[in-house]
């Protein structure tokens, strides 16, 4: 027999947030675990997306850190301008790391993030190193997912292309097959079911059509960059980060972050912790291939650091 009268509510899983940026547009990060009283007294995880990627790149791994059965902890993952529900900027040159830099800051004071883990996939990596300059104290430990001081021209000419010619598709089956046939050669550690998942982090639903979910002029950046000559390198910087608990993923197959680089990190930073994730390349999806629990390992021993 039914109850009418009872109400079956779905869980909530996040809060979405928006905020000011120094210039007023409307910025928006994706909270989870705020209200939890488990969360609190353990530092927050802040993670930070790729060049057009959004929260969604995050969701999967921000509902198990954040329901972790023995450390879960408060996930914050936020939209730069002109990606995911964030506002577009008019002026696509303010479409720039150290700006969306500069909007982090900004998106912590605004959530009342004094200091948190980082996590920072490709751009998002090198923002850290941004801030590895600008406001270090918000990092108290990191990992640079797919991402170091040297940008390989490869890799990112590999990107640029992509971006250049992306597909249309008709519908999200579609759209995974699309992903698939693109880059399962970098990933053939994906299933049928992650290709989709893949593309819903990465299109959105406008006017009946997918779309990638970000503002189309976010890509002049890139007609500027002469992959001909060698791209600036952010050593000075990654050296600031070494003076934290810092851990290094690399997929497989990434053709942006060298194997020679990792090494050459390594030497510069001795206590740093590194993982390849097989069958993976730029960059490694973080839900998938046993990488939640190399992160929950990784945060309890920056945990317990702290408590000595």
């Amino acid at each position: 027999m039914t109850n009418n009268n009872i109400e079956t509510l779905k869980p909530v899983t996040h809060e979405d947030v928006f905020f000011s940026a120094s210039d007023g547009l409307r910025l928006h990060a994706a909270d989870y675990g705020r209200h939890d009283p488990a969360t609190r007294g353990r530092l927050p995880l802040v993670c930070l997306p790729g060049l057009t990627r959004n929260t969604r790149d995050f969701h999967d791994l921000a509902l198990l850190i954040s329901s972790h059965a023995k450390t879960p902890r408060r996930v914050v993952s936020f939209d730069y301008r002109g990606r995911g529900q964030s506002g577009w900027d008019k002026d696509p040159s303010r479409y720039s790391i150290v700006i969306e830099a500069e909007d982090v800051i900004n998106g912590m004071a605004a959530l009342g993030l004094e200091h948190a883990i980082f996590l920072g996939t490709s751009r998002g990596g090198l923002i850290m190193h941004v801030l590895a300059a600008m406001r270090p104290g918000l990092m108290a430990a990191g990992v640079l997912n797919d991402i170091g001081p040297v940008i390989e021209g490869a890799g990112l000419a590999q990107i640029k292309a992509y971006l250049s010619r992306t597909p249309k598709p008709k519908d999200w089956t579609d759209a995974g097959r699309i992903l698939a046939e693109a880059h399962h050669k970098s990933f053939p550690a994906l299933g049928e079911s992650d290709w989709v998942d893949f593309a819903r982090a990465i299109y959105v639903e406008k006017d009946g059509k997918l779309v990638p979910d970000y503002d189309p002029a976010l890509l002049e950046g890139l007609k500027g960059v002469d992959l001909n000559t060698p791209l600036p390198t952010l050593w000075p910087q990654f050296d600031a980060l070494g003076a934290m608990p810092l851990m290094v993923l690399r997929g497989q197959h990434s053709t942006l972050l060298s194997a020679a680089t990792l090494t050459e990190m390594q030497a510069r930073v001795t206590s740093l912790q590194t993982a390849t994730i097989d069958g993976h390349g730029h960059a490694p999806i973080l839900h998938l291939s046993g990488i939640p629990e190399i992160l929950t390992s990784f945060f309890a021993s920056v945990d317990k650091l702290r408590k000595h």
